[in-house]
């Protein structure tokens, strides 16, 4: 059966509530996964460079501190801008996930499943929680990363979406590095990659037809030109690829930090 191409620009944003049912099962997710993992699949390296399965395990939950605690945000945030010129950052988050990560130096794999699910649990209840002219305030340098100029943006971009794509992002990292399948269903990972790819292609403005294999893809379309490119790649990878991890050819030169 050919897949009807979806118009990237009627692709409905994600709201609150919406965001908050995603976050949930996105961490549920991930806690199965982490509780899965063997002693060698926790130190196996990652596309994230520098970084293993465990150190991406320890910025989530970091992360997630930080979203539950104001206090603790602003900390890390402080903290990692302290070492921007001692890892050569070149992003604020650069220096923030270095931060997350010496200050729990201590933490071993065993540890980290439980960690993850409260931490998580308590994260999504203060972003539940966030009021929704709080969640509307422009306060968050995002800036430039990737060669993309995300700009100011409100509080609802992090808290809202952006920290579930990074989990969800870190997820497919952690399979890649794991050596096994991760867990893609349309309703939950292709709602989030269609939101991805409707950013991505706001921010770069060009014409194509795409089509994402695998059960969270699907074909979009964008621009009126009869002319436009057609590519095809599958979903993970597409993800990993606009997000840095991997070069793409055409159109998927352009990126979109996750």
């Amino acid at each position: 059966m050919i897949d009807t191409p979806r118009r990237v620009e009627a692709i409905p944003s994600i709201g609150h509530a919406e965001a908050m049912q995603l976050t949930a099962t996105e961490n549920d997710r991930l806690l199965g996964q982490l509780r899965s993992l063997t002693a060698v699949q926790w130190q196996a390296p990652t596309d994230c460079t520098g970084w293993s399965v465990r150190d991406i395990a320890v910025h989530l939950i970091g992360s997630a501190q930080g979203q539950a605690n104001p206090v603790e945000f602003v900390r890390q945030v402080v903290a990692g801008r302290r070492l921007m010129p001692q890892i050569d950052g070149q992003h604020w988050v650069d220096g923030l996930n270095e931060a997350q990560l010496r200050a729990r130096a201590d933490w071993t794999p065993p540890m980290l499943p439980d960690l993850w699910e409260r931490h998580a649990a308590s994260a999504l209840r203060a972003r539940s929680r966030m009021p929704a002219p709080i969640r509307a305030l422009r306060v968050l340098p995002i800036g430039t990363g990737l060669g993309v100029d995300i700009g100011w943006q409100p509080v609802r971009y992090l808290f809202d979406m952006g920290f579930t794509r990074d989990v969800w992002m870190h997820r497919l990292d952690i399979a890649r590095a794991a050596g096994v399948e991760p867990e893609l269903t349309p309703d939950h990972d292709g709602r989030i990659l269609a939101d991805i790819v409707a950013e991505w292609s706001h921010r770069h403005a060009q014409p194509f037809t795409l089509t994402l294999t695998g059960p969270a893809g699907g074909t979009f379309q964008a621009g009126d030109d009869p002319a436009r490119p057609a590519q095809t790649v599958d979903a993970v990878e597409f993800a990993a690829i606009i997000s840095g991890r991997a070069d793409g050819p055409g159109v998927l030169r352009h990126k979109l930090p996750l």
